[in-house]
């Protein structure tokens, strides 16, 4: 006999989720957003002879990264999925940045060129960490698009990923995928009394009392404090800052969709 309609129904709503959840698993939802043309297009000059992290960001490696967090430009309305993504590609961009003033193609079309810190002015160790202490002889500068630093980012990273960054932290500049994965686990991650930079793109974020005393409001410039805070934000007007919105705001662009309020943290207190 023929369905009812209450019984079909609710089979098309099963399904419905069953298919969008098994997109998110999968990673569909971020290849659907950010093709390979789209993905070239921002990263210029990635690949470029000039750029010491030439062909180690690839497209796939991006994309399978990703499916390793599936709430990652997933969560909202469409607007919000793009712009989570153009923010997390905009802050790696600044982090691994080979631009310049003058640069072919703008400054801003730079991101992707450096996969490890050069000349890193100390090794990154905090002695003090006793739950991630530092192994001998290895070293904790910035590695990877986010440029993962110090001891007490890449023990949990390591953990949190399924390698050992602590005795082997040199891996994150060696593999493209962990590397790509390092950057959205700092992306996903909540460290309080820091909220993630995923809750703060998808409008998830609820400011304490002493966010709201230190105006940290919502938006692309409350990700930067999150990011590096401690030397960019509640200092005015700052380059590092301007070379992040502008990144974002190119990336915006080419996503055709808005960057919301609240670019910078010039007036913010870091946490």
């Amino acid at each position: 006999p023929p369905l009812s309609f209450p019984l079909l129904l609710t089979i098309i709503i099963f399904s419905s989720t069953f298919f969008s959840s098994l997109e998110a698993r999968n990673g569909i939802h971020i290849s659907s957003l950010i093709s390979q043309d789209l993905y070239n297009s921002l990263f210029l000059h990635k690949d470029d002879t000039a750029c010491p992290a030439k062909d180690f960001y690839p497209y796939s490696a991006f994309i399978e990264a990703t499916r390793r967090f599936p709430s990652f430009g997933s969560s909202g309305t469409l607007a919000t999925r793009k712009r989570e993504i153009a923010a997390f590609l905009a802050q790696i961009s600044h982090e691994t940045t080979g631009g310049w003033a003058t640069a072919p193609d703008g400054p801003y079309a730079w991101g992707l060129c450096f996969k490890e810190e050069i000349s890193p002015g100390s090794d990154y160790c905090d002695s003090s960490n006793q739950q991630w202490p530092c192994y001998p002889n290895k070293t904790y500068q910035g590695r990877g698009p986010i440029q993962l630093s110090w001891n007490y980012n890449y023990g949990p990273a390591g953990k949190a990923l399924g390698f050992d960054g602590l005795k082997n932290p040199e891996i994150v500049a060696n593999n493209s995928v962990i590397a790509f994965k390092t950057a959205l686990w700092f992306w996903m991650t909540e460290q309080k009394p820091k909220p993630s930079c995923h809750d703060v793109m998808i409008g998830r974020y609820k400011p304490t009392a002493a966010d709201i005393a230190a105006n940290r409001t919502a938006g692309f410039g409350l990700v930067t404090n999150i990011i590096n805070g401690g030397l960019e934000c509640g200092i005015g007007s700052d380059s590092r800052v301007n070379d992040r919105i502008g990144y974002f705001q190119r990336y915006a662009k080419l996503f055709n969709v808005d960057t919301g309020r609240n670019l910078d943290c010039a007036s913010q207190k870091s946490f």
